[in-house]
């Protein structure tokens, strides 16, 4: 039996077919982070970044995101969200900023590409109005924190351990 939904028996990709499954209640959060210099870490925390609003730009285009996922992602089915937000939480420790993306929907399949999606421009976007101050700005850690409803069921993130089987 072939693990992979979006693969057809002879190996081509295909979108998966919904059209059978019920609609049900979905909400999915990602987050990711971005590493930067200390000096462009304290302009984002100030508002002091030359470009404008970082966190509120990036916030709009992960929203923007999140909801145009199906025309970046090609075997994603077009999705009407009934919420997606997108928060930002400051670690001064490391100088990385968190972004954090929740997306809600009544549909027939989950939204954790959406999640994703968002939560990965939002910080394409901080990168992109912060590089006249730190070029070397690291994206790291996107990943699905939480997925609730569905076939599957629910899901959270416990580290990262991968498991065989």
């Amino acid at each position: 039996m072939n693990p992979f939904t979006h693969i057809d028996n002879n190996g081509d990709a295909v979108m998966v077919d919904v059209s059978g499954k019920v609609v049900t209640a979905r909400t999915a959060v990602a987050c990711g982070r971005i590493s930067m210099s200390r000096e462009c870490y304290e302009a984002v925390r100030a508002g002091a970044v030359k470009k404008g609003d970082v966190l509120g730009v990036a916030r709009l285009a992960g929203i923007m995101g999140a909801k145009r996922t199906s025309d970046l992602i090609p075997l994603c089915h077009i999705l009407n969200l009934t919420k997606c937000g997108v928060e930002f939480i400051f670690h001064d420790d490391t100088c990385e900023l968190e972004g954090r993306c929740t997306v809600k929907c009544d549909g027939k399949t989950g939204v954790e590409m959406e999640v994703l999606t968002g939560v990965s421009v939002a910080l394409l976007t901080v990168y992109d109005m912060c590089k006249a101050v730190d070029k070397r700005m690291c994206l790291k850690d996107i990943h699905l924190v939480e997925k609730i409803g569905g076939k599957s069921g629910h899901f959270e993130y416990d580290g990262g351990e991968h498991h065989e089987g």
